[in-house]
């Protein structure tokens, strides 16, 4: 790895901590009388998951823009999908602890998209038990998706943990785009040419919109007053999936990936 595009990552972790540390140091404040290494820890938390998020974020980009299978590529990939795995992990486990199921929801279901299209990169055989085990988190996480939209549908604020229903049904509609798409994998018993990189682009470009989002509009106030009243954060935190499209139509639709899969058809017969 470069040492150009190492300090670019690193810099960008930096700048995320800066900006937004401060504001979501409120969710992990702990008792005065709290012990020193709670402190500590809380704070180490705190720092991985937005560093986590930072990361995640540039290299997202970085593997977007980059020539498709190139090294760069490959690494700014391998970086987004660990840092992502960090920033969700710490997420989905520390927000049931906040009270903030809409959180908790986010950060598995992100922590599930990221590690299964990293792993369709991976794979180019047969399923495995681990295929079927995203099966069953994904259909887990549509029904709870479901259960809580009707939950915070059902409170005099039509809200759950602050949170509205239509948050709940983002989540639940993509959790059972990918439910639907695991039950065909499983069943098919393998995937290749132009669905398994539709796969792999479709489940990275949600996990890049979860941090985008996660900044750009869950953390407004870290921006100056004159650009939260912009379109411009809307823009950066729904960027990705303008790219989502583009890449979806390409891979679906050109050719080149098409002769891929005929290809690939050709030699394992």
């Amino acid at each position: 790895m470069s040492h150009r595009f190492v300090v670019i990552v690193f810099l960008a972790a930096a700048l995320g901590l800066l900006m937004t540390a401060p504001a979501q140091a409120d969710h992990l404040r702990l008792p005065p009388a709290a012990p020193l290494w709670m402190n500590l820890a809380a704070a180490a938390i705190l720092y991985a998951h937005i560093g986590g998020g930072a990361i995640g974020l540039v290299c997202g980009w970085v593997a977007l823009l980059a020539r498709k299978g190139g090294a760069l590529h490959r690494k700014a990939g391998n970086v987004f999908f660990a840092a992502m795995l960090v920033m969700s992990g710490i997420g989905g486990v520390i927000a049931p602890l906040l009270h903030d199921r809409v959180s908790t929801l986010a950060g598995f279901m992100t922590f599930y998209l990221i590690f299964t299209a990293w792993l369709t990169a991976r794979r180019r055989g047969a399923v495995s038990v681990l295929e079927k085990l995203g099966l069953g988190i994904a259909i887990t996480g549509a029904a709870t998706s479901y259960l809580l939209a009707w939950l915070a549908s059902q409170t005099h604020e039509h809200t759950l943990d602050g949170s509205p229903p239509q948050a709940f049904w983002v989540f639940a509609t993509v959790t059972t785009i990918a439910a639907v798409g695991d039950l065909h994998l499983v069943l098919r018993g393998s995937i290749g040419g132009a669905q398994r990189i539709a796969r792999h682009v479709w489940r990275m470009c949600f996990g890049l919109f979860v941090a985008s989002g996660s900044l750009f509009l869950g953390q407004m106030q870290v921006f100056p007053v004159w650009l939260r009243h912009t379109p411009i954060l809307y823009a950066l935190a729904l960027a990705p999936f303008a790219f989502l499209t583009f890449w979806m139509l390409k891979v679906l639709l050109s050719s080149t990936y098409r002769g891929h899969a005929r290809r690939a058809a050709a030699i394992a017969t």
